[in-house]
């Protein structure tokens, strides 16, 4: 039988990654396939960095976690989105990473064009954060 935790042990694993990820974090799109581990070095092409709102997710209810507010921003280069990562605001630590693809694509984080031109505004539809473990 597999361990299982209740509904208030996993929301609070869930908030205790946008604190230790901490206020105003970074959310890096890459052109480049999502790396082994967050410890990897990053993906090769640079799609864009935004700058996430101070509080930049939701409570987490239900053993998941949402974004919060808009997550926009403007590209820096052109290619096609393939993953991200989000950093703490010095850019020093990657803590999340995962898969993008267009609205209804099913990635880890869903963007209303993957298909990114410099200058293009960029918004994030949707990310989400499930605990495992219920």
């Amino acid at each position: 039988m597999a361990i299982q935790l209740s509904t208030a042990v996993r929301n609070a694993r869930l908030d205790a990654v946008e604190s230790t990820t901490g206020t105003s974090a970074r959310l890096l799109i890459f052109s480049g396939a999502q790396p082994a581990n967050c410890a990897a070095a990053d993906p090769s092409g640079l799609l864009a960095t935004l700058v996430l709102p101070s509080d930049w997710m939701n409570a987490a209810s239900a053993g998941a976690k949402t974004l919060l507010g808009s997550w926009t921003g403007t590209g820096s280069a052109a290619g096609n989105a393939a993953s991200f990562r989000v950093k703490d605001s010095g850019l020093t630590t990657c803590h999340i990473q995962g898969s993008v693809t267009a609205t209804g694509g099913g990635g880890d984080m869903t963007v209303d064009n993957v298909s990114i031109a410099n200058g293009q505004t960029i918004n994030v539809t949707t990310f989400t954060l499930t605990d495992a473990n219920s």
